[in-house]
């Protein structure tokens, strides 16, 4: 554990500094990582959306970014290929660059899973961007988006019942447990929104990011280990250290959604905050017993206006919100850095691993 906690120090910008530091590293690494899980990735989950029926098809497209809504090509962002990339590095740091090729379908099986619940997501929660482009549901309509949707989910599972691998069914089981999790953790959220801010517990808020962020993340990674063909400890580490990483990302993106500048986010400054959604920072700050967080109870008991913006994010700053998930975000990376060394002890091999953790949780937007 030393050994990683060295390195993650010694890499390019990975001096000890905060998650939210603006002075973290360039995520060269990463970025290099990402693009090559796109180029090997984006031509499988093409050709699984091209044989989706035309409509289903569209709504699709344009929800990646590859069509405008008209259904003209549009060069647009599919996103940043995270989870694909976990799986693929997962699989080269255990079994070389032939396992990473072989799990390619599993990599876009996985995408396209994410992209089923962001589809969904986007309905439940009424959101109204995403990758600086409206929703799928502003433009199609509630229904059609979620059967665009419940379509990806499809063919996610075809990728993998389709492929010739032998890990191929363990990696179809590991990945439909994930998906009624993340559905759990979804339901948890939404049903939590319904509940006075005093009655949500900061333990079952962790909970629930972890089934809704970390659970996928973690089985991204112990996808790749299976590709790899890695003993079931391995496969349980990896699935460990992407779960502690992904909960560490959720904790980054609650405290984006509130300070994160829109340019960067495409997402409407204090979104979060307006929907009244009980993020990790704002459950944070409920429970602190500070007078900032019972200024912060007033104001989520009561509908949003548009001058509650700016001291609403305050009141969270205040009662110690925005410190406690920073650190909270570390913490969670250091229990994420033991469980990659019970897997992987040579941190060169888990360089790329490691590159990818620090890349979603030091980022900024």
């Amino acid at each position: 554990m030393a050994e990683f906690l060295t390195e993650a120090k010694r890499r390019p910008g990975g001096r000890g500094r905060g998650p939210m530091d603006p002075g973290g590293p360039d995520g060269s690494e990463a970025t290099a990582i990402l693009e090559r899980t796109r180029t090997s990735v984006d031509p499988e989950m093409r050709a699984a959306l091209d044989s989706l029926p035309g409509s289903m098809r569209r709504i699709a497209l344009y929800h990646f970014g590859w069509e405008h809504a008209d259904g003209t090509p549009a060069a647009g962002n599919a996103g940043k290929a995270i989870r694909p990339a976990l799986v693929l590095t997962a699989a080269a740091a255990l079994g070389g660059p032939a396992a990473a090729q072989s799990a390619v379908r599993a990599a876009a099986a996985v995408e396209l899973v994410h992209n089923f619940t962001l589809l969904h997501d986007d309905v439940m929660d009424r959101d109204t961007t995403r990758r600086h482009r409206p929703t799928a549901w502003t433009v199609f309509g509630d229904a059609d988006a979620t059967l665009a949707g419940d379509a990806l989910q499809a063919l996610a599972f075809r990728l993998l019942a389709q492929d010739p691998h032998p890990a191929s069914a363990a990696a179809a089981a590991r990945l439909a447990a994930c998906v009624v999790e993340l559905c759990a953790g979804q339901h948890a959220d939404t049903a939590m929104e319904l509940r006075h801010p005093a009655e949500v517990t900061l333990d079952e808020v962790l909970t629930m990011a972890e089934a809704k962020t970390g659970a996928l993340l973690g089985c991204a990674c112990a996808l790749g280990a299976l590709y790899a063909g890695a003993p079931e400890e391995d496969v349980d580490a990896l699935d460990s250290f992407g779960r502690q990483a992904g909960l560490a990302f959720q904790l980054i993106d609650d405290v984006i959604g509130i300070w994160g500048d829109p340019g960067r986010t495409g997402k409407p400054a204090g979104a979060d905050l307006a929907a009244r959604k009980k993020s990790l920072p704002v459950v944070a700050a409920l429970t602190s017993g500070t007078p900032a967080a019972a200024v912060l109870a007033r104001l989520y008991e009561v509908p949003y206006e548009k001058e509650d913006l700016e001291p609403t994010a305050r009141a969270v700053e205040q009662a110690g919100g925005r410190d406690w998930a920073q650190a909270q975000a570390a913490d969670r990376m250091a229990l994420a850095m033991q469980e990659l060394s019970r897997a992987i002890p040579a941190p060169d091999a888990a360089g790329g691993l490691l590159a990818l953790a620090e890349f979603v949780t030091r980022r900024s937007s």
